[in-house]
């Protein structure tokens, strides 16, 4: 009987990528909203810093929180999702960059207040705009050995956000470091990996989710977390377009959010090509490009709902690669969940409620895993007869100066500081420059020349390997027969003359073929 044949739906379409994976309902907001949790201390802080900076009221510092709720899961569902031109389909969780926040503060003190930034954002992200196709051009200079030392340092820059909040997130509250919060952060990560190990697939791809909500309610039976705020204030509130005031447009202002849209891009297209590395997608200029306009559109429209610049959250690429769930759907009901956050605060007290020691707990695993991927990614980049080495070891190292000395550049013209400040962009810029001296501009590379040059494969000439006997071993530094009687070492007269040492290995090879002869013709009897 022949067998029916496979309907169109049935058949597996070779195209298929793996971030078009769709989950069910359930698995999809709870994926989602496991996205949302791990990003959520990170997309509130840069509000309340600059709220607070710029002396605004309790109430409005709520109003800046849901603005950027709202703008972040906007800019979310364009970036997944994606409409033509615009968004890289792939998931992206976007969220205020931290990037901004040392400039934003400034152009604040400066006098100029929150429509100064706004109007310092719309300008420098337009600008952004424009420029991100070209930005996007310089991809083909980002091989293994590149990427592989970006997504380490993205790693590797976000472990002392993952301490701060270990330690309870605020330094000056009074529990700040507390065995309480270290232990909360403890018993989260230890749910973590034991929710890892379970069998179940299910358990084990929200074990982040599971291990907050756990975390979570053993913070309420001790005492550490408190809901009774969540009562407080509107239960919906949409943000009110320039509740600030219309926005003002300083030259200054705009020329240093310009620096930091820069770094932005340099951010956000390093997390589009570390989440292709982990997701296995394709990632090409056009692509890139498309994410980048996507990025710079969300930041130019967000000053419009009080919100700051967009960019990509790598704590989000990290809950990627920990879970295994490529789908960008499932970011994009991340997204949706922001905007709702955004438009019912009462929603967004309850995240807040979450103790930040829990929050870092799993973040531990998350940034990690970030640092672990990139680590991957170089194990695959040939070391031999190359100068790999150097470039990996010098552009991580500068890569996490400014992470373990946050003040080393304070002393530097502001521009400077804005840039070399993240060690992302410090790690990129270090890295795409020494990929160029010794891989791209090769003239004048010396061959092994280096103590960072890896040596090559061991390997033992054939006349060697031709004149040991079966037993023969290296003991102690000597070679010593199948008996424990040491081999003599000769030396070889003329060795500095290649021709001489061919003449003396052609004559041992004579005298060892007449030995071997003379062994042979003896009878076995």
């Amino acid at each position: 009987m022949t067998a029916a044949p496979m309907s169109k739906a049935s058949q597996p379409s070779p195209t298929t990528r793996p971030e078009d994976e769709r989950l069910s309902l359930f698995s999809t907001v709870a994926y989602g909203f496991q996205h949302v949790l791990t990003m959520y201390g990170g997309i509130i802080a840069p509000p309340l810093i600059i709220g607070t900076a710029a002396g605004v009221s309790p109430g409005d510092i709520g109003l800046l929180i849901a603005a950027c709720l709202f703008m972040g899961g906007l800019a979310t569902l364009l970036q997944t999702l994606g409409v033509p031109f615009f968004g890289s389909q792939l998931p992206l969780v976007q969220g205020v960059s931290f990037a901004g926040v040392a400039t934003m503060l400034a152009i604040v003190s400066g006098g100029g207040g929150l429509p100064a930034v706004f109007g310092a954002v719309i300008v420098a992200s337009l600008i952004g705009l424009v420029i991100a196709p070209f930005f996007s051009k310089i991809v083909r200079f980002f091989p293994p050995v590149v990427t592989g030392v970006v997504i380490t340092t993205i790693g590797l820059t976000l472990i002392p956000v993952a301490a701060n909040w270990v330690m309870g997130g605020n330094s000056s509250a009074e529990d700040y470091g507390s065995p309480q919060n270290l232990g909360l952060a403890a018993l989260t990560l230890l749910t973590v990996i034991v929710l890892s190990k379970v069998g179940s697939a299910t358990i084990s791809r929200l074990s982040i989710l599971l291990a907050i909500v756990i975390g979570t309610v053993a913070a309420m039976i001790f005492g550490m977390t408190d809901f009774s705020a969540v009562s407080d204030g509107p239960t919906f509130a949409f943000p009110t377009p320039f509740h600030f005031g219309a926005p003002e447009f300083q030259i200054a202002a705009i020329i240093s959010m310009t620096i930091v849209i820069l770094v932005t891009l340099t951010e956000t297209m390093a997390d589009i090509i570390a989440v292709g590395e982990i997701t296995g997608s394709k990632v090409d200029q056009r692509r890139i490009a498309d994410g980048l306009r996507a990025d710079m559109l969300s930041s130019a429209v967000s000053p419009v709902f009080n919100s700051f610049t967009q960019s990509a959250f790598a704590q989000n690429v990290g809950l990627v690669a920990v879970t295994g769930v490529k789908s960008r759907f499932v970011v994009a009901a991340g997204g949706g969940i922001l905007v709702v956050l955004g438009v019912l605060p009462v929603l967004g007290r309850v995240v807040t409620a979450v103790p930040m020691a829990v929050l870092g707990g799993a973040g531990i695993v998350l940034f990690g895993t970030v640092a672990a991927s990139g680590i991957r990614t170089l194990a695959k980049v040939d070391y031999r007869g190359n100068m790999n080495l150097i470039i990996v070891a010098t552009s991580i190292g500068f890569g996490v100066l400014p992470v373990v000395k946050p003040e080393i550049y304070d002393k530097f013209p502001a521009w400077f500081e804005i840039i070399f400040h993240s060690g992302i962009s410090s790690a990129a810029i270090m890295a795409i420059l020494l990929n160029l001296v010794f891989n791209v501009w090769t003239k004048g590379n010396p061959e092994n020349a280096s103590v960072f040059v890896a040596s090559g494969s061991r390997v033992v000439r054939p006349e060697v390997l031709a004149s040991l006997a079966e037993g023969d071993r290296v003991q102690d530094g000597c070679l010593v027969d199948c008996d424990g009687k040491q081999v003599p070492v000769a030396e070889v007269p003329g060795a500095d003359d290649p021709a001489e040492v061919e003449d003396a290995v052609a004559v041992e090879r004579e005298a060892e073929a007449r030995r071997e002869q003379g062994s042979g013709s003896r009878d076995p009897r």
